[in-house]
């Protein structure tokens, strides 16, 4: 067995992985990153990129159903699934090699093996062991499946990338941001699509009135949308899947079963219980904000822990970790609060800031909201009903912009700039001083009224 010595080891190459080990070299620090599969992790292979590729793949549907409608000569056709699919899984394979190139250019070594804790500072990988004054667990999480009989029957959202077809008729269970952007994507793909939710409302840990709002806008297209509805059991024969529900109901006939019921850290057998690295209940690596754990020298980022599941906190949170630990930077840390996100559902939903719900909860009688809905001129000119919501949620006598919250066409790109103005403590009068920016569906931030009126935009 040979025995090296690093710096940094980093066990895992994901988003947050790659970032950590990257931001560490540019430093100077000589780093190891351990990853046998794909660089890139969930995010570039199973997550964010193929899942917004798709995404757009179902929203030039549905602009090819709205250039019909609006007077372009021709029809709406499907879409080839394996052509499309080669160029995802290209530009995927583009990014894999562009990893490649930067770890090799900064002076990370990669080694395609996983990784094993074996002290505090040792790490076992193949037949190898290093030795690290710093070891980084970013091993990301999986998805998960409830107990139920018949649970390893049909995909989940890792398998999802593998069809090549929309099937006819598909069962989504689940009610977070992952089931209901697979929901959205086979509806507008041309698949017949049910979406089974245990709770009473979707997008649990959002803005309710947002959610809410989502929800009418999927039964509108076309979504068929069960909630509180447990699903007991699963079976599969000659006519599909069938679904027995918590109130003994059977429902037949699918096509397609996924299964988007969340995902669970991915933290057994990387040998972290062997040192004394403290996981909650759920399997979570537990970590203080500074991103440690409670074994010196040992740290976490991304999914394996228990924040913000998203691709950009995990990239934030492991160069912010590198620049403490390796660039002179002894405060340096990642401040959780006011992470903007987007759910890339049909239509977007994009959010940042406190829910409604959670400013009351902190702000009390201080709390003012403003609301719009409008139809974009998209919409408008086809004649379809698809309306846009936003919300600005204040607190405090200055009216500070605590929430922001959007659904709609370009919700997914007109976020961020509003995500700054929230980070930088703006208030509705610097919303109001703002001159709009027309005809776009941004400028109704800066247009909104009273609080608490739902008024209807100029482009209906």
């Amino acid at each position: 067995m040979a025995t090296r010595s690093f710096d940094l080891v980093v066990i895992g190459g994901g988003s947050g992985g790659i970032a950590t080990a990257v931001r560490a070299a540019l430093h100077g620090a000589r780093v190891a990153m351990l990853e046998p599969g794909a660089l890139g992790g969930t995010c570039v292979n199973v997550g964010c990129v193929p899942k917004k590729a798709m995404w757009l793949a179902a929203e030039l549907a549905e602009a090819q159903r709205v250039a019909c409608q609006v007077g372009f000569d021709g029809k709406s056709g499907a879409l080839d699934w394996n052509v499309f699919v080669r160029r995802r899984d290209a530009y995927i394979e583009n990014i894999h090699a562009s990893y490649r190139r930067r770890l090799a250019a900064v002076g990370v070594e990669l080694v395609a093996e996983y990784g094993r804790m074996l002290a505090a500072d040792r790490v076992g990988a193949g037949a190898d062991e290093f030795l690290a004054r710093h070891v980084v667990i970013a091993t990301g999480s999986r998805p998960w499946r409830p107990p139920v009989p018949g649970a390893e029957l049909g995909i989940d959202s890792d398998g999802f990338f593998d069809l090549r077809a929309a099937p006819r008729r598909v069962a989504v269970i689940g009610g977070g941001y992952i089931a209901v952007e697979l929901a959205g994507v086979l509806h507008g793909l041309g698949s017949e699509v049910s979406q089974f939710v245990r709770a009473r409302r979707l997008l649990q840990g959002f803005d309710e009135e947002t959610a809410d709002e989502l929800a009418n806008a999927m039964r509108a297209g076309g979504i068929e949308l069960r909630r509180r509805q447990h699903v007991d059991a699963v079976s599969r024969g000659d006519d599909g899947y069938a679904l027995t529900l918590g109130d003994g109901e059977v429902v037949r006939g699918f096509d397609e079963l996924i299964w988007a019921t969340g995902r669970h850290p991915h933290s057994r057998g990387f040998g972290l219980e062997d040192i004394g690295v403290q996981l909650d209940a759920d399997g979570y690596v537990v970590t203080d904000e500074w991103q440690n754990t409670n074994v010196d020298s040992v740290h976490a980022v991304g999914d394996v822990t228990a924040r913000l599941a998203l691709t950009p906190v995990a990239i934030a949170a492991g160069r912010r970790l590198s620049d403490r630990l390796f660039g002179g930077k002894p405060q340096s840390r990642l401040d959780y609060e006011n992470v903007p996100s987007v759910v890339f559902s049909h239509p977007p939903m994009a959010t940042v800031g406190c829910s409604e719900e959670e400013a009351r909860a902190r702000h009390g009688e201080s709390v003012r909201v403003f609301r719009t809905r409008f139809r974009p001129m998209r919409a408008a000119l086809a004649e379809h009903g698809q309306q846009s919501f936003m919300k600005l949620v204040c607190a405090g006598a200055d009216e500070r912009v605590v929430g922001i919250h959007i659904l709609g066409l370009g919700a997914d790109e007109m976020l961020q700039g509003f995500a700054v103005a929230l980070k930088a403590g703006a208030r509705k009068c610097d919303f109001d001083d703002t001159v709009a920016i027309h005809p776009t569906s941004a400028e109704e931030l800066v247009l909104m009224g009273e609080p608490g009126l739902a008024f209807v935009g100029a482009a209906d």
